[in-house]
């Protein structure tokens, strides 16, 4: 049986793109040995979680949107975009699910920053760089980033790169961002940055027991043709059979 992943609708208020990115994130989760799981965002979240507590992990995928800053304290920006209610609602029912029940946890691009915030951190609203941060879907490759040797992310980008595991992993990633994790939040610790401007381009968990991993570029677009991407997505999925063959012991030694 395939882990069930699952993956919110990315945005509530344009189909077009939703319709667009999501089929990505999907095709990525498959090409893992994942089944992805499609969570709706106009329904109550009583029937979402009923969605939810059938999956064994969860891929938050990017948005259009940005999260309120009034989630963590702060004035808006003048080029923040508008929240999207209904997207924050079911991510935040996912995020619970999936630090209460130690389900495997993937956050990408808007998933990192709603991750962070979630875990009471804060967002640098606009980035002001010369690396072009926005570059868009376009761009194959748009920077590079630095990844912290003995990570879990180094670990598991290892077969695609074969690193040095005494000096930091680089990789070429595409971008689409205009904001970024400033301060950290609970529980999540730095393991990559972009090497001309220091902003944070991936954080993970800090449980040894938990998978949590967030990135703030897209691998589900690189999927095809990137090794390293498709080693993060595999990492997601064998993270999640391994906690559902290990619920399934438990419950079978009863």
């Amino acid at each position: 049986m395939r882990p069930r992943i699952a993956i919110p609708v990315p945005h509530s208020g344009d189909p077009a793109y939703a319709e667009r990115s999501l089929p990505q994130y999907e095709r990525a989760v498959e090409m893992a040995g994942g089944e992805p799981v499609r969570i709706p965002l106009n329904q109550s979240p009583a029937e979402v979680m009923k969605l939810i507590e059938r999956c064994d992990a969860v891929v938050l995928p990017g948005s259009k949107a940005d999260v309120d800053p009034a989630k963590y304290g702060a004035s808006r920006h003048p080029q923040t975009a508008d929240a999207d209610s209904r997207r924050d609602t079911v991510d935040e029912l996912l995020l619970q699910d999936a630090y209460n029940m130690h389900k495997p946890l993937l956050g990408i691009c808007y998933g990192l920053q709603i991750l962070n915030v979630y875990r009471t951190g804060t967002l640098l609203q606009h980035l002001e760089s010369p690396v072009n941060h926005d570059a868009g879907r376009k761009v194959p490759v748009a920077h590079t980033v630095e990844v912290e040797p003995q990570s879990k992310l180094a670990e598991v980008v290892a077969a695609a790169t074969a690193p040095n595991q005494r000096t930091p992993v680089v990789l070429n990633v595409n971008s689409s961002h205009h904001q970024a994790a400033d301060v950290v939040g609970d529980g999540l610790r730095v393991v990559a940055r972009s090497p001309q401007d220091g902003v944070i381009e991936a954080l993970e968990g800090t449980s040894v027991d938990h998978f949590v991993l967030a990135v703030q570029w897209h691998p589900e677009r690189s999927v095809e043709d990137d090794e390293g991407s498709r080693a993060i997505f595999r990492a997601l999925v064998e993270a999640a059979r391994a906690r559902h063959e290990k619920l399934v012991g438990e419950f079978e030694g009863l």
